[in-house]
C-alpha cells in the first residue's frame, strides 16, 4: 500500500478547537495543580455543570498542559470524596447523592453507602 496515508481529524463542533472541559490551570498559584484540578472539577459538579460523566483523563492532561499522573490524583481526591467514581474502560462518572438517614432506627442494614459485588 505504497503511498496510502490516513489522516485523521477529530472535531468537537460544540465547543472551541483545543478547548473541551472549560478548565483552566493557574500556573502562577502557590496551589498545586492537581488540588486546582480537584477544586475546578468539584465546583463544576456541585453546580450542575457535570452531571454525568467526567471529561476523560486524555481530555483533562491535553487542555490542562498537565501531567497524567497529576490528573488521576485530582480525580482521586473527588473519587475518596464520595462525588465521583471511576469505572476501568468505561469512564469517571458523578455518582448521585444518596438522601441521609436520620431516623433513629437503629439498623444499620442501610447505611446509605453503594456497595458493589
Amino acid at each position: 500500500m505504497a503511498g496510502y496515508n490516513k489522516h485523521y481529524l477529530v472535531w468537537f463542533p460544540h465547543v472551541a478547537p483545543g478547548y473541551v472541559t472549560g478548565v483552566k490551570i493557574d500556573q502562577t498559584s502557590p496551589e498545586h495543580p492537581y488540588l486546582q484540578l480537584a477544586g475546578l472539577l468539584r465546583a463544576r459538579i456541585q453546580a450542575g455543570e457535570i452531571t454525568n460523566q467526567l471529561p476523560s483523563i486524555t481530555q483533562l492532561t491535553e487542555e490542562t498542559e498537565l501531567a497524567v499522573g497529576t490528573v488521576r490524583r485530582a480525580v482521586g481526591i473527588l473519587v475518596k470524596e464520595g462525588l465521583v467514581e471511576t469505572v476501568p474502560g468505561r469512564g469517571t462518572f458523578v455518582v448521585e447523592p444518596r438522601p441521609s438517614r436520620t431516623s433513629g432506627s437503629g439498623s444499620s442494614a442501610h447505611s446509605g453507602r453503594h456497595v458493589r459485588h
